[in-house]
């Protein structure tokens, strides 16, 4: 672990797209940000329908405006939110300051933590307006490959988050390490004598 703080090499190394991929949290959040694309491109494109006999368009979940909106807004934040990080992680290397590098883990952390609840949510959201949903609302059966695929991502999610939550936390512990470490074998400056 020498020469080594948070996962990555000293500040101010070159960046090396290998190693970068190679990790197990960019691999991680690499698939977060697919299944947040399956999840938002899912209920985008096939999440509403119509009966044959009326024009306006309804929600495949139940008709329930609230479950397809949950879906876009959230996926569409998660993808946003990816690629955040996904560029932290790829500066993260330059940043010289341990408090910084602190900051930037505890963000992780909380970010992480916050969307897989929010994916067991939306799963549990989605999953319950799917089962609720009644067959004279869509007789020819349109979008059910496309909700099942919002909420088998949605679920797969949940996991994903959960693993770069569990990735930040022992990064976080690295990072305390360093930060202690820098504290106690700092060298003093000389006390001058009088």
């Amino acid at each position: 672990m020498e020469g080594m703080a948070y996962g990555a090499g000293k500040a101010g190394g070159a960046f090396n797209p290998i190693t970068l991929f190679q990790q197990p949290h960019t691999i991680l959040r690499i698939l977060s940000w697919f299944f947040s694309i399956v999840i938002f491109g899912s209920i985008a494109n096939e999440g509403y329908v119509n009966r044959p006999d009326e024009a306006q368009e309804f929600c495949i979940f139940n008709r329930n405006q609230n479950a397809c909106n949950y879906g876009l807004f959230m996926g569409t934040l998660a993808f946003l939110c990816c690629l955040v990080f996904l560029a932290l992680d790829v500066y993260f290397p330059q940043i010289s300051s341990v408090k910084d590098r602190k900051k930037a883990v505890l963000a992780d952390v909380g970010v992480s933590a916050f969307w897989s609840f929010m994916w067991f949510v939306g799963f549990c959201f989605l999953t319950n307006q799917w089962q609720v949903a009644k067959q004279e609302d869509n007789p020819l059966r349109e979008g059910g490959d496309a909700a099942r695929a919002a909420i088998t991502f949605s679920f797969f999610s949940i996991f994903t988050w959960g693993g770069l939550t569990l990735f930040s936390m022992e990064r976080l512990k690295s990072v305390s390490f360093q930060e202690e470490y820098q504290k106690l074998f700092t060298p003093q400056p000389p006390i001058p004598l009088i």
